[in-house]
C-alpha cells in the first residue's frame, strides 16, 4: 500500500519520536490499513494528572483510564483485548510537556506505559505503533533571565530547560533527532 510506505521501516510494535512523520499521514495510513488511530494533543497539560485526563479523554477511553498510569495501560491492553480481535493501532502523543511539573522522569514513565502496551500487543501479533513529540521551551534570542542564557536555566530538580515558554513544534522541528537541542532552537528564530 502506498500509505504504508512510510511505516515499512518502522517496527510493528514500537514507541518512537514522530520526527519525519506527519500526523495526517499516520492517520491516513491507519485508515487504509484498517487500524485504530488514537491521537492526543497534550500541549495544554501542566501536570501528570492533566496528561492522564487528556490522554484518556482524547483517546475516548473510559474516565477511569485517567486515574493513573496503571489504569491507562489497562485501557490500552486488557480492556481492548477482551473486547475482541483488534486489527492494529497507530497512536500519536503530540506535545508532551517538558517542564518542571512534568520532568524527564515523568515523561519516561508515561512513555514506558506505551512501551509496555506495545510489548503486550506484540505478544499477540497485533501492530502497535506509538509516535510522540515534546513541547519545547524557547525564548527570543534577545531575552535574558538574570543575565543567563535561556539554555542555561535550571528548573526544579536540576533538570536543564531551554526556557519556561512553550511554543508549537513545527514539522521541521519534529524531524530533529533531539527535541532538547537548545542550540537548534536558539538559531532557528
Amino acid at each position: 500500500m502506498a500509505t504504508d510506505m512510510p511505516l515499512r521501516t518502522v517496527k510493528t510494535n514500537i514507541v518512537q519520536s514522530i520526527r519525519a512523520f506527519r500526523v495526517v499521514d499516520l492517520q491516513t495510513a491507519a485508515a487504509q490499513l484498517g487500524y485504530h488511530f488514537l491521537y492526543a494533543n497534550l500541549a495544554n497539560a501542566q501536570s501528570k494528572q492533566d496528561i492522564l485526563d487528556m490522554t484518556a479523554q482524547q483517546f475516548t477511553f473510559p474516565q477511569q483510564a485517567g486515574k493513573n498510569f496503571d489504569t491507562l495501560f489497562d485501557s490500552m491492553s486488557d480492556a481492548l483485548y477482551k473486547s475482541g480481535q483488534q486489527p492494529g493501532f497507530i497512536l500519536v502523543l503530540e506535545h508532551i510537556p517538558a517542564h518542571a511539573k512534568f520532568d524527564k522522569e515523568a515523561r519516561e514513565q508515561l512513555l514506558d506505559v506505551f512501551r509496555e502496551a506495545a510489548e503486550f500487543w506484540g505478544e499477540r501479533k497485533v501492530s502497535f505503533r506509538c509516535f510522540y513529540s515534546f513541547s519545547v521551551a524557547r525564548a527570543a534570542a534577545a531575552e535574558r533571565i538574570d543575565g543567563l542564557e535561556p539554555s542555561a536555566i535550571e528548573v526544579g530538580d536540576g533538570e536543564k530547560m531551554p526556557t519556561d515558554k512553550l511554543v508549537d513544534v513545527s514539522p521541521l522541528a519534529l524531524r530533529m533527532s533531539s527535541p532538547f537541542n537548545a542550540g537548534y532552537w536558539l538559531t532557528a528564530a
